[in-house]
């Protein structure tokens, strides 16, 4: 992209800091466009993450790279910078106490509504590269073989368009210990040939997974509810007004009698709670009908 001339320094010191109001004008936008919150304590992690981004445009120090952030570049910029200060980790059946309820509590109605052609539902919310939401396939393959061929659909989405491609390849780094942990892997998976310890998600489970890229913080484009909804350790990172705004969202999105499921560190707060019932550790289910404010 072409950035303005008058926003370029030459000198690039060895050693990048930055000063309270360039963070605070960097968290501040962050904030503003993903909810997600930076605090002092992440200085240095922002420190690290962007002075990379400082050396390609060719900047000297932060001030220099504010000016961007709210010059005529801004919009593409500020996406870079959100790619770079977003943090993706997960796993192959994270948290599996989640992954044993949707089989064996949570299934069983949503398999016998698709056999009689209902429509099943979920959504991965933020899902980072994708192995959540193959989970979650994975799960219901293993219960229901005839999954992928159902009226049944998972829908994964995060705000890193980078993690985005990869769910989309559906190729994945897994070593013994992976399979050791979770044998299911071997059954929907095969090895790469020629490619160390890379494994591609069998066609029936990827068929069933539609990646998109979205924040949370924008209007949501989906037409129909969810049965099920994950959005595991993603609230974590926002302001509890932020979350208490987010949590009537997603009840709003969900079927009744259907349920959501959030991170190990995270609890439902404020207005939701009105209507989403904890049945289990970190489990909720819509519990009422109606739309909350």
């Amino acid at each position: 992209m072409t950035m303005p001339q008058t926003a370029v320094r030459t000198s690039s010191p060895s050693r990048q800091t930055i000063g309270d109001a360039a963070f605070e004008t960097i968290a501040r936008c962050l904030q503003e466009e993903t909810g997600i919150v930076l605090s002092e304590a992440k200085k240095g992690l922002a420190v690290s993450r962007l002075s990379r981004r400082l050396r390609v445009l060719g900047l000297s120090d932060f001030d220099a790279y504010c000016d961007i952030l709210s010059g005529p570049s801004a919009v593409p910029e500020i996406q870079e910078m959100i790619l770079l200060l977003t943090t993706n980790v997960t796993r192959f059946f994270r948290e599996p106490h989640h992954f044993e309820s949707l089989r064996s509590r949570i299934l069983p109605g949503l398999i016998a509504k698709a056999k009689v052609g209902g429509r099943v539902r979920i959504w991965s919310a933020g899902c980072s590269s994708g192995e959540e939401a193959y989970s979650i396939a994975m799960t219901m393959l293993e219960v229901f073989p005839e999954a992928a061929s159902s009226n049944i659909r998972i829908l994964a989405t995060d705000i890193d368009r980078n993690v985005i491609r990869i769910g989309q390849k559906a190729r994945y780094k897994l070593s013994e210990e992976d399979f050791s942990e979770h044998a299911i892997l071997s059954k929907y998976t095969t090895k790469v040939e020629g490619a160390d310890h890379q494994f591609d998600v069998v066609a029936s489970a990827k068929s069933m997974v539609q990646f998109g890229q979205l924040n949370l913080m924008d209007p949501w484009p989906m037409q129909g509810k969810f049965d099920i909804v994950f959005c595991r350790n993603v609230v974590i990172y926002f302001s509890t007004e932020t979350q208490q705004r987010l949590w009537p969202r997603f009840a709003n999105i969900i079927v009744d009698g259907g349920h959501l499921m959030i991170g190990h560190s995270e609890r439902v707060t404020g207005p939701a709670t009105e209507i989403l019932r904890s049945t289990g550790v970190t489990h909720y289910e819509l519990k009422s009908r109606g739309a909350i404010q």
